[in-house]
């Protein structure tokens, strides 16, 4: 991956109609963990409609994601983990306490979601739509495959688009707020896509359907960060 320094989004007010930023934060922050910051959405609340209402969004970004934002500057206060970048922290989350392992991968995680979305639809760039095609057959099946990660994923947890040390792409499923960068995980790789399916998530609108979630996520995922992702990891 390369190391890029971090630039926050630059969200819109709420009032206001969604403009999109040309900049992405397509790689993992690299400056220490004490000095990272609280996004701001990259759209207002009820962009995502009817897909996402406004009220779980609003209350997954301004208490879920600010609290583990929270959290994990009061888990990393004292601590050595302070002064290292995420990237390097995932790597050896194991020997971090678990209270900078889930704030942490709830701040992070978060962060990859909202610029996930988009209320504009947009398609995958050629380069990652071929690496796509060659590591899961088609879209079609690499749709499929996802889906079923996020659909049959027990509990509360997170489904993710991968590219591995090698570069081939695989999907995978991760318990509560672990990522695909940690220590802990059975596969590990850069980040490109993800899926929050804890239950803050869509409860609100979807009940308990979570397949329906599943499915209209598809009609909001940002292809323009997710292709940046792949191409700049």
């Amino acid at each position: 991956m390369k190391r890029r320094n971090f630039i926050a989004l630059v969200g819109t007010s709420l009032a206001a109609a969604p403009v999109w930023s040309n900049v992405y934060s397509t790689n993992i922050p690299v400056q220490k963990a004490i000095d990272i910051t609280f996004p701001k959405l990259p759209y207002a609340f009820n962009a995502l409609e009817p897909v996402i209402d406004a009220k779980t969004m609003e209350i997954h970004y301004t208490k879920h994601h600010q609290t583990y934002f929270n959290n994990f500057l009061a888990a990393l206060k004292d601590s050595p983990a302070a002064e290292m970048d995420l990237k390097d922290l995932f790597a050896g989350i194991s020997k971090q306490s678990t209270a900078i392992r889930n704030n942490g991968g709830g701040y992070y995680n978060h962060l990859l979601f909202w610029e996930n979305l988009s209320p504009v639809k947009n398609n995958p760039s050629v380069v990652l739509k071929g690496a796509i095609d060659q590591s899961f057959g088609s879209f079609d099946k690499f749709k499929e495959e996802f889906s079923n990660a996020a659909k049959k994923h027990f509990g509360s947890g997170w489904a993710w688009l991968v590219a591995g040390p090698d570069g081939k792409l695989f999907v995978s499923d991760t318990l509560n707020q672990d990522n695909p960068l940690m220590d802990v995980v059975d596969k590990k790789g850069t980040p490109l896509l993800c899926l929050d399916v804890w239950e803050h998530a869509y409860y609100l609108q979807y009940q308990n359907r979570r397949v329906e979630y599943v499915d209209k996520f598809w009609d909001i995922v940002n292809w323009d960060t997710v292709s940046k992702r792949y191409e700049n990891r």
